[in-house]
């Protein structure tokens, strides 16, 4: 099983594994491959007698430590020897059941992944909004703004994003001071959001937060332009009006109902 990164790094190693292998042998992708890829190695190495695997992995150290979700796709005829494997090391939900099964041919587990990813993109972004909502339409402090989201981790939107919101928002650096406001505000992507993206486009697909979800990370990453232009055109957020607990209740209503928007989208 290899886990690098994807693209032509995938097809380096695994003309660097065929030597090495007999008829009947698997060869597991448990990168972010993008899924036409996979389906493509899928099929070459069927050719020479070697089973392929793509398998897409979510969990992040939590996954590491506790056990990860699986998304195994590729070639059918490997899934009874990987089948125990990879249901013994994944997560488990309350009842027992691994979250582990088989998605489909080819491609069908990274797909899967890349959806996932998209949707996580678009997670991501309505949580940057609420905070800078918070920060600068309420004017909480982090320690006000941990709280929040503390306690909105005890509600509908309880997850694990909002989980580490939280403990990023509470944080300080050695002086005492919110480790946030030291962190570069800049945002990269390792392609699964734009894939995500192209693929809902390709088939006409409405796909409109999350889309531009990966549209606010390109332009945060134009670190440079945006502080010129904040010099051009300098503004002052204006503070709303209002109870500020009424309107965190507001924003909290607000989120989840742009995160159901986000995953109804992801998964039409």
């Amino acid at each position: 099983m290899m886990m690098v990164r994807a693209g032509s790094v995938v097809d380096d190693f695994v003309e660097q594994l065929l030597p090495l292998l007999e008829e009947g042998d698997i060869i597991i992708d448990g990168g972010n491959a993008n899924y036409p890829d996979t389906t493509r190695r899928t099929h070459y190495l069927a050719g020479k007698g070697i089973l392929f695997v793509g398998a897409g992995v979510s969990g992040g150290e939590e996954g590491a430590r506790r056990g990860p979700s699986i998304m195994p796709g590729g070639d059918k005829r490997a899934w009874e020897a990987v089948k125990p494997i990879f249901q013994a090391i994944a997560a488990k939900t309350p009842q027992g059941e691994p979250c582990c099964d088989w998605v489909g041919k080819d491609g069908a587990g990274h797909f899967v992944k890349m959806v996932h990813n998209g949707i996580e993109y678009g997670d991501m972004q309505l949580i940057c909004e609420a905070y800078q909502f918070m920060k600068d339409g309420l004017g909480l402090s982090y320690d006000e703004m941990h709280r929040v989201f503390a306690e909105w981790n005890k509600t509908e939107l309880d997850s694990y994003l909002i989980e580490i919101t939280a403990a990023i928002l509470g944080y300080k650096d050695e002086g005492g001071e919110p480790l946030a406001e030291k962190i570069l505000d800049t945002a990269g992507q390792k392609g699964t959001g734009k894939w995500t993206g192209i693929n809902a486009l390709d088939l006409g697909i409405p796909l409109t937060l999350i889309s531009e979800a990966v549209f606010a990370r390109c332009v945060s990453s134009f670190k440079e332009q945006r502080v010129q232009t904040g010099k051009l055109f300098a503004r002052t957020a204006t503070p709303v009006e209002g109870g500020k607990q009424e309107w965190v209740e507001a924003l909290r209503q607000a989120l989840l109902a742009s995160k159901i928007i986000s995953y109804a989208q992801g998964l039409c």
